[in-house]
């Protein structure tokens, strides 16, 4: 399959720079698979769209203050973390890409200090701190910046915006943003009507939000991410799917760790493991029964995963709508539930 088959056009002016408030006060287009039917609502009115029974399933990670902007002789650079190798060391993308050779030694604060150890094929760098632990994670969060995905320009949103109202365990380098839409009061009005609400987690890196630059889907690339479910969690979820109940994941990182988990005899593991899962069209579908997830970008490994849950041809229909209606686009913007 080509990648120039999953691309659309998106005016500029439906890109979402900020966040709404409240977050549930989006817009939500449910869409009928069987029915092959879309309908427009709020995300506020979830708890009257989901049944009694429903597990939603989220991915808790936090988001870090990957992004650092250090001074190199006289101008300003970007160290991109991308991922925690231990203590000190990390995966970086670094612009401008030349001046960070093997050696060099950049200073981030007055305690901290960095070095470029390698580089590796798909030109990132490793990096290593002179210090771990405490410290780090101090100067980090003192200087470190939201790591804004690029269309994301001169926004007034906070840290916090761009943080899940359940996020736990950090580790992520971008939002999964689909879980963005909830509030605590729509979490605890969908706990009222009988929602199950489980909890999993995917630290999100470069696998998620690298876009497609083979001419074919098949020949891409997936980077691997961390995930992590616990026992009674994967004991609750094994449940619900032989009772029947639906899995609805909460976003494409959520879709990531039920499906890489899920065993067809055994039900969902427990665990911590790597995964370089890359779901488009052709995937057969195991553990995932409804999907809540934004509006991704054209020829994304996103995009390509929600055209194989919900079928190609639905999906850039619905993507046709939604653009004719104006709906918000991207991290900031609008959701769609695909059932």
């Amino acid at each position: 399959m080509l990648t120039e088959s999953f691309d659309y056009v998106l005016p500029e002016q439906l890109i979402a720079h900020e966040p709404l408030a409240p977050r549930d006060a989006c817009r939500l287009m449910v869409m009928d698979r069987e029915r092959n039917t879309i309908q427009h609502e709020r995300f506020s009115h979830l708890a009257s769209i989901l049944k009694p029974g429903d597990v939603l399933v989220f991915n808790n990670s936090k988001v870090l203050p990957a992004r650092l902007m250090l001074e190199h002789k006289g101008r300003m650079v970007e160290v991109f973390l991308t991922k925690r190798l231990n203590s000190t060391d990390w995966l970086a993308l670094v612009r401008p890409g030349r001046i960070f050779v093997r050696g060099l030694s950049l200073n981030v604060t007055d305690q901290l200090g960095l070095e470029i150890l390698d580089i590796a094929e798909d030109g990132q760098r490793t990096v290593r701190f002179s210090d771990g632990g405490d410290l780090l994670e101090d100067v980090l969060r003192k200087v470190g910046q939201a790591p804004y995905p690029p269309y994301i320009k001169n926004t007034k949103a906070s840290f916090d915006d761009y943080q899940t109202v359940y996020a736990e365990d950090e580790g992520s380098v971008a939002a999964p943003t689909a879980g963005l839409h909830f509030t605590k009061r729509l979490l605890s009005m969908l706990k009222g009507v009988g929602v199950q609400q489980e909890f999993v987690t995917l630290h999100v890196g470069l696998g998620t939000f690298l876009p497609i630059k083979s001419k074919k889907i098949e020949e891409h690339f997936m980077h691997y991410e961390t995930y992590s479910i616990d026992h009674s969690t994967a004991k609750r979820l094994s449940e619900a799917k032989k009772d029947g109940r639906r899995i609805i994941a909460v976003g494409t990182t959520a879709v990531r760790v039920l499906e890489d988990s899920f065993n067809s005899q055994y039900g969902f593991r427990s665990g911590r493991r790597d995964t370089n899962m890359y779901i488009y069209p052709g995937y057969e579908w195991k553990a995932v029964d409804a999907l809540i997830t934004n509006f991704h970008l054209p020829k994304s490994s996103l995009l390509l995963l929600t055209c194989s849950f919900g079928g190609t041809d639905f999906v850039l229909r619905a993507y046709k709508e939604a653009i004719k209606r104006q709906y918000r686009f991207y991290s900031f913007g609008d959701a769609m539930f695909i059932q």
